[in-house]
């Protein structure tokens, strides 16, 4: 039996329906076979970060359990994005659907398309206080401390919680 290793998805959409993109992807990923879904964070409404001139996003974290590799995980997370029309096109631009992996285990991963933990995590309220929703606080986030200690230094400012 593989080894099933504790991860966090985050999820942000600002086009067509945000609230139902976020949805949508979270049923797609409880459908993955190999995932077991542990919680939902509630519904965060955020200002956009780069271009200003587009809508506010909708950003939620989902705490997974799952036996695929980090590789694995990211390839079934781009699938979910292509289905809902995600378009990569201006860096930190709008998009439909954004799904990245947050944390992988206790792991660090430094590859050409995948850096764990996401290396924006102490920066983005709109990750650090969905993720607070639904983590312990002495989570560790390799490289950068604890959970609690992020919180304090990122102020809620700017992000507000909408929804379940």
């Amino acid at each position: 039996m593989k080894q099933r290793i504790e991860a966090f998805i985050g999820l942000g959409s600002n086009l067509d329906n945000p609230e139902q993109h976020i949805k949508n992807a979270r049923q797609a990923i409880t459908e993955l076979s190999e995932i077991e879904i542990i919680a939902c964070s509630p519904l965060y409404r955020s200002k956009p970060i780069g271009p200003s001139d587009q809508p506010d996003y909708i950003n939620a974290v989902m705490r997974i359990k799952t036996c695929l590799s980090a590789m694995d995980l990211l390839t079934e997370l781009q699938k979910i994005e292509n289905a809902h029309g995600r378009v990569r096109t201006i860096r930190w631009g709008a998009r439909t659907l954004d799904l990245d992996i947050l944390l992988y285990g206790e792991q660090t991963i430094n590859e050409a398309n995948l850096i764990v933990p996401h290396i924006e995590i102490p920066n983005r309220a709109f990750v650090l206080y969905p993720l607070a929703d639904i983590a312990d606080p002495d989570l560790q986030i390799p490289g950068h401390g604890q959970l609690s200690q992020l919180l304090t230094a990122c102020p809620l400012a700017g992000i507000e919680k909408i929804a379940s």
